[in-house]
């Protein structure tokens, strides 16, 4: 553990600074977490930087091309339609086809 003195000595090396961002985007193997107006504060100490985000994160998973193209003709939808189902159904082409052919 650090002492006082030692602590003190230690935070007049820290750094920090506020960046302004409109949005922070993390980009995870099968979906995005999206952090619209986040506060974010720089903090470097040893040449070593690092960040704190913070504010309310929303998921938004990857729909690809093929799936929006496969259910649009499964479903005789237009393309939009078909993008829209899979956003509401977090890209799950079988709840989106049953999504889109109810009646």
């Amino acid at each position: 553990m650090f002492n006082p003195m030692q602590l003190k000595a230690l935070m007049k090396n820290l750094k920090t600074k506020q960046i302004n961002a409109k949005r922070v985007v993390f980009e995870l193997d099968d979906k995005k977490l999206i952090i619209e107006n986040p506060q974010i504060i720089e903090m470097e100490f040893a040449n070593q930087k690092t960040y704190q985000i913070i504010g309310n994160a929303k998921e938004e998973s990857d729909i690809s091309e093929e799936d929006i193209k496969l259910l649009s003709e499964k479903a005789n939808v237009s393309l939009e339609e078909a993008k829209k189902a899979l956003k509401e159904t977090n890209g799950d082409l079988a709840e989106a086809l049953l999504k889109l052919t109810k009646t």
